[in-house]
């Protein structure tokens, strides 16, 4: 058996952030997030069929984001600011969320496109990385990848210390095209051992 570990917490807090686990109540605000951002969000994210863009879509995607963050094969955090706490404005999720001798994950986010250049992301990211490699989640390493057009993301990363680890070369299906994403780890600067029966 793996080492054990107890659930991530499901609210977080910054200086100007509070983070929340996903609950399907959040459907409408998630539903809002994505139409108010679906033309900046498009050249980095999947497209989106039609109906994404629905209730019944983003309480389906929430139901089963409900159900992997009490699992913990992935965590997701939507974003609110404390100067306005009536509407998210981003996520952060750790997906792929390997277990056994890996202790790893993937991760992504997303931020409103108002809200850039605030150093928002940078403190989000800055939470949830401090919660992941915490006593209670127990990661060792997480990975970004990032189109290499992106260099706001790229910054983003390499503030929070992560290192450039190589090239992926069209590695995901975004904006009409096969992309080339750059791939960034960090690791958790306390080393646990891992014991698998």
């Amino acid at each position: 058996m793996d080492t054990l570990y107890v659930s991530a917490r499901l609210q977080l807090s910054t200086g100007r952030l509070v983070l929340c686990a996903p609950s399907i109540e959040l459907a409408a605000e998630t539903l809002a997030f994505y139409e108010r951002n679906r033309t900046h969000l498009a050249p980095w994210e999947p497209a989106r069929d039609p109906r994404f863009f629905t209730l019944t879509a983003q309480r389906a995607a929430l139901a089963v984001a409900v159900g992997n963050f009490e699992a913990q094969s992935a965590i997701r955090y939507w974003m609110r600011t404390r100067e306005d706490p009536t509407q998210l404005v981003g996520h952060v999720s750790l997906s792929q969320i390997a277990r056994g001798v890996s202790q790893s994950a993937m991760l992504g986010y997303a931020l409103e496109g108002a809200c850039e250049g605030r150093g928002l992301m940078t403190e989000a990211l800055g939470a949830v990385l401090a919660e992941v490699f915490s006593d209670r989640v127990g990661l060792h390493r997480v990975q970004a990848n990032v189109r290499i057009e992106n260099a706001r993301s790229v910054r983003v990363l390499e503030r929070l210390g992560f290192a450039h680890e190589g090239l992926a070369r069209r590695y995901l299906f975004i904006d009409g095209a096969w992309r080339d994403h750059t791939m960034h780890a960090l690791l958790n600067p306390v080393e646990r051992a891992v014991i698998c029966v």
